[in-house]
């Protein structure tokens, strides 16, 4: 099933929006406010940098993961409790690392940069993972950040040696009466024999528990996991698969990604590397991975391509924009923010688009893919594993939306990149973070840009005390 071509005029008249100008406005502008709103700060300490924040949606408390330091705030900023992480002496070439054997390579003082920060609401934990010590994590008591595990004798126990707060994303997934699962998904930084590009872990009852972060299924031939082929790196040598952003939707786990891939130009024998933004699909409790799948996202506009993901958030239609795009209220929708072109990576261009994707269309486009493979059409094409060629393999069965793959026909890529809606488009100060959710029936999203602002001139939408005044937007797409 083809998604719906969007050829609209003025559409998305309910989808409101703060942190952004006002180019794709109608002429409608809000009345100035009056006076200007104070907002609270907190600062850390001076050579302190923020690297993750987490808020408990049960109390507002606040966590915060910093360079050597784990911040428990109150909803108004202040500071209730720390946690110390860091610095210490390490060397990112021990491994295992020196905590758990003598290291021959010369120590230093190390920073630990925070590199994953969740609350594990079950049992009232945090989850703190650093940069120190081949990626180790400690798990922290939510109440007073007291240590109540730090597994580190296990090559289970280290997620990444890369030394980057956004390398590492996390999903866990709750169950009533059996242990969670943690989804972890990490850059390898060229060290695939280490670290799985995605794995899912124990996340026991007992932090100090022998089996706290070991893969949930582990045998001679199949693990829980996903691991980057170490030939990938004689065609790409510093191949990665950047995370941007995970979430679970119903029966399956999602990772939004930036991989790096070879490509010829047109009217060019030669090949360039280029970046991709891909959906990765996993189902929750398929422990063999069978179920993997990723399908290229991006977004168009006026001719211009939006292909380097910079970030994405998960929210709920909401009834007025639902009914706008043809969906339910309670369907999910990812609001994306991608950055113009393919080929920067860590310099992306100021040109940046907000462009929203139905998830359901995603899954409709994956499941597309899965019945044409099983019906023998086409390969498995996923660059990175190399096996462009390899041939889909038929099988008699059924696939329907909930289908978890078998030990064939996987992993599997989806060529055809699906097209986001773009809705607003941004040329000096680059887009750089998205969050959503649904107030009085409508959407509401805040974007941040890169010199961190929440633009407030010329806004399509005025906040003001408990009053949202929309503005209605317009673009049209060839």
């Amino acid at each position: 099933m083809k998604a719906m071509p969007w050829n609209w005029t003025c559409l998305l008249s309910h989808l409101l929006m703060v942190g952004m100008g006002s180019s794709t406005l109608l002429s409608r502008q809000p009345p100035p406010l009056s006076q200007k709103r104070s907002f609270v700060t907190f600062r850390g300490e001076p050579a302190e940098g923020f690297n993750h924040l987490v808020v408990d949606e049960r109390t507002g408390h606040i966590y915060l993961g910093a360079v050597n330091r784990i911040y428990k705030l109150s909803s108004d900023l202040k500071v209730l409790v720390t946690h110390q992480t860091g610095p210490d002496e390490d060397n990112p070439k021990c491994y295992p690392p020196r905590i758990v054997q003598t290291c021959n390579e010369p120590l230093t003082t190390t920073n630990n940069v925070n590199k994953m920060l969740l609350i594990d609401y079950k049992e009232n934990r945090l989850i703190a993972c650093g940069s120190l010590y081949q990626g180790i994590c400690k798990l922290l008591r939510l109440e007073d950040l007291f240590k109540l595990g730090e597994p580190f004798h296990k090559k289970e126990h280290y997620l990444s040696g890369v030394n980057e707060s956004g390398s590492v994303f996390g999903v866990i997934v709750s169950y009533s009466n059996l242990d969670d699962k943690l989804f972890i998904a990490t850059a390898v930084d060229g060290k695939p024999e280490y670290f799985p590009t995605i794995s899912s872990r124990k996340l026991t009852k007992n932090s100090e528990a022998d089996g706290m972060f070991a893969y949930v299924f582990h045998d001679e031939f199949v693990a829980s996991m996903i691991k980057i082929p170490s030939d990938t790196f004689t065609v790409i040598p510093d191949f990665d698969i950047y995370y941007v952003y995970g979430f679970s939707s119903g029966n399956f786990v999602y990772f939004l990604t930036l991989q790096p891939e070879m490509v010829s130009p047109p009217g060019s024998t030669t090949k360039e590397q280029v970046y991709t933004s891909k959906l990765v699909r996993l189902c929750k409790e398929d422990t063999a991975f069978n179920s993997y799948v990723e399908v290229p996202i991006g977004c168009e506009r006026g001719g211009v391509e939006y292909r380097l993901l910079q970030a994405a958030y998960l929210s709920k239609a909401g009834a007025v924009l639902a009914q706008t795009l043809g969906v339910h209220s309670e369907d999910d929708l990812l609001f994306t923010v991608f950055s113009k072109g393919q080929k920067r990576k860590m310099k992306s261009l100021d040109e940046s688009a907000l462009c929203i994707f139905i998830l359901k269309q995603i899954n409709d486009r994956i499941k597309e893919r899965l019945q044409s493979c099983y019906r023998g059409e086409g390969t498995l094409d996923l660059a990175w594993l190399k096996v462009k060629d390899i041939p889909c393999s038929s099988a008699l069965l059924t696939i329907d939306d909930n289908f978890c793959g078998l030990d064939m026909n996987a992993p599997l890529g989806v060529s055809e990149m699906v097209r986001g809606i773009p809705v607003f488009t941004e040329d000096r100060d680059r887009m750089t973070s998205v969050i959503a959710y649904v107030y009085k029936n409508h959407s509401l999203a805040f974007v941040g840009t890169k010199s961190g602002k929440l633009k407030k001139d010329k806004l399509g939408i005025l906040v003001l005390e408990d009053k949202v005044l929309p503005v209605p937007m317009l673009f049209v797409q060839e």
